[in-house]
């Protein structure tokens, strides 16, 4: 698996520039291929040859493109277990996670927006009577509000699923008639080649799809700031989409952000813990914590906090922390040495910072590989930076809350982020109540599911737009009005 993997550029594979850099395994730290390092010239190019396949794609009847994303889905799921074993070795993911959550959730995106395709695109609106004026003599004036596509759209991907992000923006965009530039993640860009490959056999015109990818900071920044780009959707740090925010607006360029997130999940006292303890397990399950939805604050209150500890500690005994490839490993490892330091120092401030370290804290000492423990940190309070700050890692800070729901909102709300908080409580209306008054783009009650139809985004520095279901192609489109006399 170390071939050396080429551009995607105007529907040619061509090498790159920059030469190329080695994709490493996190579980095994072996090299899984050699990804190419674009040039800035490339990713300019890259964004001019999506310029120029705008106008013929956009006009495209929405059945061919239907057509084209559902041949590129057959084709994904064709070649299935072979995408499932990259991306597992790219990223680190468990095999459920890599088969189920990743490849699986790539495939039905592309089926879902096939369909979106489809999905009316005009809206008629009420006629309006006018009286004579300076604009005109009386009449009825008639209106529409038609769904345009936006142009050319930069794609730039997480590292923690290199199929179902990607493929979250790439497929609704292309559905509405944008084409895309793609920057991936440099830890596992290979995947997102693997569907660029899939999208070229499917009949994609040259120039519709273009990927380029590199590890040095300049090519993300090409791919932002290429006057041929009219949109940005962006899924990473709240830092790096506040850069990436200020070149936007100096080029009035539309822009949908899926930042940070330090979910919260307040659990009150009549709540079902089990049920609680599962939801908020999942953030060392999921990506080994790398996922920006998971619940990492959890508010409990006094009356059912000791037992809440007690209960999330013994499940995460139950975590097998190992080699993704290995039956019954439960948690992997996370994306690089470097990120696992980052994650160690946070467990080590919130020492510092006066919470206890209930569970993990320790590297496990598997040998190779970038491993986490699964850590609880107890005692902690809205001021530390463990609870402040996104550590994305499997780390969740447990705060205790003493008073009624006021108290609850006030602390889940004390935060910059407001992407996704979860509600546990055994009376639905209190629940409900809560939810509504939660500042995040998504709350979950009782519950860390998801549905794929509902809107997803963040308040505050959470993000910009909202994404999934129809809402992306809204995302991936520009509102146009038409009026005439009746």
């Amino acid at each position: 698996m170390t071939s050396e993997q080429r551009l995607f550029v105007g529907g040619e594979w061509i090498e790159p520039a920059g030469g190329h850099y080695e994709v490493i395994d996190p579980a095994s730290e072996e090299v899984v291929g050699l990804a190419p390092e674009a040039s800035r010239q490339q990713v300019y190019d890259a964004a001019r040859a999506a310029r120029d396949a705008f106008g013929p794609w956009s006009r495209t009847t929405p059945r061919e493109r239907s057509a084209i994303l559902d041949r590129a889905a057959d084709i994904m799921q064709r070649d299935f277990a072979d995408h499932a074993e990259l991306a597992q070795a790219e990223s680190g993911a468990t095999s459920g996670t890599a088969r189920g959550m990743q490849v699986a959730v790539g495939v039905a995106r592309f089926r879902r927006y096939a369909r979106g395709a489809l999905e009316p695109v005009e809206e008629g609106l009420p006629p309006q009577i006018n009286e004579a004026g300076p604009m005109g003599k009386a009449g009825v004036v008639g209106a529409l509000a038609v769904r345009q596509p936006v142009g050319v759209v930069t794609c730039i991907t997480s590292y923690n699923n290199p199929w179902a992000n990607p493929a979250g923006k790439v497929a609704p965009a292309l559905a509405m008639g944008n084409t895309v530039v793609v920057k991936p993640a440099p830890q596992d860009p290979l995947s997102v080649y693997r569907m660029a490959a899939a999208l070229e056999e499917a009949g994609v015109p040259r120039g519709v799809v273009n990927v380029v990818s590199g590890a040095c900071v300049d090519v993300g920044e090409a791919a932002v700031d290429a006057p041929d780009v009219d949109m940005v959707s962006f899924t990473g740090s709240t830092a790096v989409g506040q850069r990436i925010g200020e070149v936007c607006g100096r080029a009035m360029k539309r822009q949908l952000m899926e930042l940070g997130g330090k979910g919260a999940a307040v659990v009150f006292g009549d709540a079902d813990l089990d049920l609680a303890v599962a939801g908020i397990g999942t953030t060392y399950a999921f990506y080994s914590g790398q996922i920006c939805t998971a619940p990492t604050r959890a508010i409990v209150h006094r009356s059912v906090y000791d037992a809440f500890v007690e209960k999330l500690t013994g499940y995460i005994a139950f975590m097998k922390v190992g080699d993704p490839r290995a039956k019954g490993t439960v948690v992997g490892p996370v994306i690089s040495r470097g990120h696992r330091e980052r994650v160690e120092s946070y467990v080590e401030l919130g020492r510092k910072e006066g919470a206890t370290v209930v569970a993990g804290g320790e590297r496990p000492d598997l040998g190779t590989g970038f491993y986490v423990a699964p850590t609880l940190l107890a005692d902690c309070t809205n001021d530390m930076r463990v609870v402040r700050e996104e550590i994305f890692g499997p780390v969740v800070a447990v705060v205790p809350f003493d008073g009624d729901e006021d108290e609850a909102v006030a602390l889940a709300n004390d935060s910059e982020y407001g992407l996704i908080d979860y509600v546990w409580s055994g009376d639905v209306a209190r629940a409900f109540r809560v939810a509504r008054r939660l500042r995040a783009g998504g709350v979950g009650v009782n519950t860390v599911g998801r549905n794929m139809e509902a809107p997803f985004g963040g308040f505050k520095k959470s993000g910009v737009g909202r994404d999934v279901g129809s809402y992306a192609l809204h995302a991936y489109s520009e509102l146009q009005s038409i009026v005439w006399p009746g």
